[in-house]
């Protein structure tokens, strides 16, 4: 008999006890990911995944310790540092990004936070690459309030803050800044009206109930993040995290299970980490609800799969991109869409996400 937990009848939640979460990541792998795919059905279109770009419009130099973050000035990583891009170059690779299928564009800048002086360049950016007709996402740090408003005021769709890991594990990754910054952060965002995009990392040597309260924290904020970055930690050379245990593949899976759970609105997104997935391992993050993807050959500073090769893997799943084509690809089943419920605009990015 099959075991529910989190009450499905009643999915949008915001009071998530430490309990709950930790039952569901408890529950029999096929009971979970039938749960999974049960709250994904409801809500988004089965079979179907969204693309998103991300671009890195400002790397290196930051002046933050986060231990996995190869863009640390704290850090000797190799990495070349480059200046704010200039808005024709952001287009251009706009351009190129919606050339190829992505349907929202994510900027990263690796700045503690934004200066007010690089602020009018932000807001240029965001209405081209709008006037492309992309949904736009940027990642610049923290925001104060009014610079949430600037970025709100020029049309920016979602801003990615990521909340890492769970409060008491967070200051073994970072001492720069707290949590409480990065709450206060998605406060400023939401007060502004532009949608959230707010996940976090696993494998930096957490334990799993900081795995677990990441999706707590998540899930009882305000309101749902609209896209929920999962990264796998990418160990880059010179970061204080190169070295760490990866975490089980299987209890990867989870954590994509237990968000789409806890969040079941959210857009689920695989980000960083893919590279070292194998086809079978993100077929089974599909299953679990994972129903957006980074596109593109780079994430920020770090790889990702080739773009022919996520356009064959979906091929082979019998999955198609959102937005290309009409109803979902169901691999020879019968989808009854008069069920589905819209979720309304999708979230994309940043590693940001």
């Amino acid at each position: 008999m099959n075991q529910h937990i989190g009450g499905l009848d009643n999915p949008i939640r915001h009071d998530w006890t430490r309990a709950e979460v930790q039952a569901l990541f408890a529950l029999p792998f096929a009971d979970l990911m039938f749960q999974a795919q049960t709250a994904h059905r409801r809500f988004h279109e089965p079979n179907t995944v969204q693309l998103s770009t991300l671009l890195s419009i400002k790397t290196g130099a930051c002046p933050e310790d986060c231990g996995y973050c190869p863009q640390s000035v704290r850090f000797e990583t190799g990495l070349k540092k480059e200046p704010l891009m200039e808005v024709q170059a952001v287009v251009e690779a706009a351009r190129e990004a919606k050339a190829g299928g992505a349907t929202r564009f994510c900027m990263g800048a690796a700045w503690r936070s934004p200066k007010d002086r690089d602020i009018p360049k932000v807001e240029a950016m965001v209405r081209e690459v709008k006037a492309l007709g992309l949904e736009t996402c940027m990642t610049l740090g923290m925001l104060e309030q009014h610079q949430a408003q600037r970025l709100a005021d020029a049309g920016l769709d979602y801003y990615n803050h990521n909340l890492d890991t769970s409060p008491e594990f967070y200051g073994k990754v970072i001492s720069t800044r707290t949590y409480q910054d990065r709450l206060d952060t998605l406060e400023h965002v939401r007060n502004a009206g532009m949608k959230t995009c707010c996940g976090g990392i696993v494998g930096m040597g957490e334990r799993p109930e900081d795995r677990a309260e990441l999706l707590r924290q998540l899930a009882n904020l305000p309101a749902h993040p609209d896209s929920v970055p999962i990264n796998n930690l990418v160990q880059v050379e010179g970061t204080p995290l190169k070295g760490t245990t990866p975490i089980d593949p299987l209890d990867f899976v989870r954590q994509i299970a237990v968000a789409r759970i806890m969040m079941p609105r959210s857009f689920v997104r695989l980000s960083a980490g893919r590279t070292s997935m194998s086809d079978e391992l993100q077929a089974l993050c599909f299953m679990a609800g994972a129903n957006s993807i980074f596109y593109g050959d780079k994430l920020l500073t770090t790889q990702n799969p080739q773009n022919a090769k996520d356009r064959a893997l979906l091929r082979r799943l019998g999955m198609q991109v959102q937005g290309e084509g009409d109803g979902a690809v169901s691999g020879g089943l019968v989808v009854d869409e008069s069920v589905l419920v819209p979720a309304g605009p999708t979230c994309s990015g940043g590693g940001c996400c």
